[in-house]
């Protein structure tokens, strides 16, 4: 996939900082085999993936059945680990959008959906449900699975403004080129006092800290950006919206350290990564901050 167009940073693609430097070399396990170069702006924490192909040429790096937003896969242990508790986290994530929204019902969007699997989960709860995603295989899987009609992402531009009670992305706006356009249309898409739900892994957590380069949430060259708490806040903040609350992801320490003990050692070490998911979510039990994944419950300033 060498010769593709790509996207070379002189700049913080978060806050602009032109003080970035290079951290190490992170490998493409999933598709290409590829290595691409991670830095790190000194102003805002952000790491970001150096050199990854541009909007119109990314699309080949995410077709894999092991991809598992999109192919649904059961294939291996730790797929089928995924799936076993994927039923459970959707009606985790259901619950948090009714707590912050207030609601039992309204409309939601989620963007980069996937498979629809959680807008099937809200749709069964009474909400009204809209789905953006960019890969078309996904999107056709979203009907066959849940008779749910999802548009491509590159939609979010024509969508009427203030419709949303919540607007969810989960592990999504690391995917994003269209970084900014997106933050400033999400804030657009929301109702007065509507709830913008972003989920990211943070490579500030203990797990991220053992396996460093092999650490699967890098998931380079999918994974364009590599947030930290403070990067979510420089980002948020330059859009006129505000973090409200860090809520954990409990379970991605374990399926991360999982893959990322695969990628390190070439096969699966269950105890140790079992292990190190554990020391990361121990760590993190009174500093959300420190957590392998984290949503960021969010809220226009003038509704703070």
């Amino acid at each position: 996939m060498n010769g593709m167009p790509q996207v070379h940073y002189n700049a913080c693609p978060v806050c602009g900082s032109t003080q970035i430097r290079p951290v190490f070399l992170a490998k493409d396990y999933t598709v290409s085999g590829e290595v691409f170069p991670i830095e790190e702006c000194s102003a805002c924490t952000l790491r970001f993936t150096q050199d990854v192909p541009d909007q119109e040429s990314i699309g080949p790096y995410y077709k894999s059945e092991d991809y598992i937003s999109h192919s649904n896969t059961r294939k291996g242990l730790v797929s089928r680990m995924y799936q076993a508790v994927r039923t459970r986290t959707m009606q985790q994530k259901a619950a948090i959008v009714e707590r912050y929204t207030g609601k039992k019902t309204g409309r939601l969007l989620d963007l980069g959906c996937g498979t629809g699997t959680f807008l099937n989960t809200m749709k069964s709860r009474g909400w009204e449900v809209a789905g953006l995603e960019p890969d078309a295989d996904a999107r056709a899987m979203a009907k066959q699975l849940y008779h749910l009609e999802i548009a491509p992402s590159h939609e979010i531009y024509q969508l009427a403004e203030a419709q949303f009670d919540a607007v969810t992305l989960w592990h999504v706006l690391e995917h994003v080129h269209e970084l900014h356009e997106y933050m400033d249309q999400l804030k657009q898409l929301l109702k007065p006092a509507g709830v913008l739900l972003i989920a990211v892994p943070n490579y500030t957590s203990r797990d991220a800290a053992i396996y460093e380069q092999y650490w699967a949430a890098y998931d380079v060259p999918r994974h364009l950006y590599h947030f930290s708490p403070k990067a979510m806040e420089v980002l948020t903040a330059r859009h006129g919206l505000r973090i409200r609350k860090l809520l954990p992801m409990w379970f991605d320490s374990f399926y991360v350290s999982l893959l990322s003990s695969k990628y390190k050692y070439g096969s699966t070490h269950y105890i140790g990564a079992g292990l190190h998911g554990v020391s990361s979510n121990i760590n993190a039990a009174g500093n959300t901050r420190e957590c392998s994944s984290v949503i960021y419950v969010i809220r226009k300033e003038q509704e703070i």
